[in-house]
């Protein structure tokens, strides 16, 4: 029977976005379609509109600035707490009956341009504008070739209608409202790509390196015992856990590229909410099966006779205790997951439920030796440079950055990504890397290890080693990219294979072993274990 986590494995290798790329909006906000002229070009930048009222804090707004007019402060200290006050007329076009005397305005789109706004407000003495949406996006205000706005020397900031209604709701109760705008810098580096790294390369060495961990006995114990069973296949352990491994091809390694390339396309055009919660009960399905895949083996490997006690349940027959109780914490886990995914905290859960997803499907598809691994990871290479750097002048943005990040699904994003929060980051956000940055490398390395074990090498002298560290240099690299391309999405795979698959084809070339690892599993090639493929 086909294990339900090598078929999910196959759908994840095929919708896993492999990128590495922060989350967070970016303090420059521009768009290169929006039309700038002298005096009327500064880059858009989101702002924090603090406010207060009747002295009391009530947190903050996003906004963003516009072409014209001065910048807010990027420092809180420098930013000036003032009053808040709404133009009369509400459209701000012309002279204001509102004191805005050493105020903020606040005036809402419409009846004239922007620039006519800006000066109106400003000539009336107001220290800043703010412009209420008419929409629930931030508008980008922009000038008009004859009127490029030069005279306008005060800060201007669009916010959303819902942000506006939330400031006037205040105003309207007779209570006082403050506000300030600035508009902080992200830092250079945050702290959370050191944890990250730390996930990534952890998850691939403990996957490759798993059976060791767990004792193979324990593994086909496993199968055995925490599987239904009954008298006619209570010996059938060995050769199920053998059926459940499956070995990648060429052709099913350039079928995954091409296949990840019309779904991501899917998703990209098609970006719904109902499409990404079909996504969201796959990944918990993973998840889930992950989930018990690992905490059984540890369980199994720590007490062997943890899985002899049984219960007789219907339509299942004979099942193990143990299965069912860790079944069934991974079903609440992963359901708590789900229903609070939005939450600030629910990033535990999901990298939990992901990383042992994919250290149990690293056990279940393999490479059978380095000529399909170039052949996969060669695809995947160009696959990713292709959706990330290039896709943005077919279709004016990066499809692969467009469906990480989730932009067009309603505040929903793929879970098929770890996520660890950007703690110094003032715009908070996350550090993303997605499944395919662990899973495709994670083949190889897990193929360099199976290889030194069967040829009796040592850590020096044989693979793994040098692969693991050439792993962790890859995405050393890939967060450098991330932080001189000021936070612009990286195709991680870009710097993981040539350090990986590189690697290894080096080491094999100077021990004059290459042709061994090309050949592995073949007729010529050294004997291995039978399994399927895929």
């Amino acid at each position: 029977m086909a294990s339900l986590n090598a078929i999910l494995l196959l759908f994840v290798l095929i919708i896993t976005s492999s990128i590495s790329l922060s989350s967070a909006d970016d303090v420059k906000a521009d768009d290169s379609d929006a039309p700038k002229y002298q005096n009327c070009s500064n880059d858009f930048q989101l702002v924090k509109v603090n406010y207060w009222v009747d002295g009391v804090d009530h947190g903050s707004i996003t906004g963003m600035t516009a072409r014209f007019g001065a910048l807010p402060p990027s420092s809180l200290e420098k930013a000036p707490r003032l009053p808040a006050v709404f133009t009369t007329p509400l459209s701000g076009c012309s002279a204001s009956l509102s004191k805005l005397n050493l105020s903020i305005a606040l005036s809402v789109r419409g009846d004239c341009a922007y620039t006519a706004k800006a000066e109106a407000v400003q000539a009336a003495g107001a220290a800043a504008l703010v412009i209420v949406n008419d929409g629930e996006e931030l508008t980008e205000m922009v000038c008009s070739e004859d009127d490029t706005g030069s005279s306008i020397t005060i800060p201007v900031v669009s916010i959303t209608k819902s942000g506006g209604e939330t400031i006037n709701m205040s105003m309207a109760a007779g209570k006082k409202v403050e506000l300030q705008l600035y508009s902080p810098q992200r830092p250079p580096i945050d702290y959370s790509v050191i944890f990250v790294w730390l996930i990534a390369v952890g998850t691939v060495v403990t996957a490759s390196l798993w059976s060791d961990l767990v004792g193979c006995e324990q593994n086909n114990e496993r199968y055995n015992e925490l599987s239904p069973k009954d008298s006619a296949n209570a010996n059938a352990g060995k050769n199920d856990t053998e059926d459940e491994v499956v070995d990648i091809t060429v052709k099913s390694a350039v079928f995954f590229v091409f296949s990840a390339s019309a779904l991501l396309l899917l998703l990209f055009f098609f970006m719904e909410s109902w499409l990404i919660w079909i996504l969201i009960v796959l990944f918990c399905i993973g998840g889930i099966e992950g989930m018990h895949f690992c905490i059984s083996g540890i369980l199994l490997r720590l007490c062997s006779s943890s899985g002899r006690k049984t219960v007789r349940m219907p339509f299942l027959g004979e099942v193990s205790v143990l299965t069912l109780s860790v079944w069934m914490f991974c079903v609440v886990f992963a359901v708590f997951w789900a229903v609070e995914r939005r939450s600030d905290y629910a990033w535990i859960g999901q990298d939990v439920l992901g990383i042992c997803f994919m250290i149990s499907v690293l056990q279940i598809v393999r490479l059978p030796n380095i000529k399909v691994a170039t052949a996969l990871l060669c695809c995947a290479f160009v696959y990713d440079i292709f959706w990330v750097f290039l896709s943005p002048y077919i279709f004016h943005r990066s499809v692969m950055v467009t469906v990480a990040r989730g932009d067009d699904a309603e505040g929903e994003a793929i879970p098929m990504v770890l996520r660890f929060p950007r703690f110094m980051d003032p715009w908070g956000g996350y550090d993303m890397l997605g499944f395919g940055d662990i899973i495709f490398p994670g083949l190889l390395l897990s193929f360099s290890r199976r290889f030194d074990k069967w040829n009796k090498k040592g850590l020096a002298n044989g693979y793994f080693l040098w692969l693991a560290i050439g792993y962790g240099l890859g995405m050393f690299l890939t967060y450098m990219g991330l932080y001189l391309m000021n936070g612009q999405g990286q195709p991680a795979l870009l710097y993981l294979v040539p350090c990986t698959l590189g690697t290894a084809a080096v080491l094999g070339l100077v021990r004059g072993e290459l042709k061994d690892l090309w050949s592995c599993g073949t007729e010529s090639g050294s004997s291995r274990q039978p399994s399927g493929e895929a």
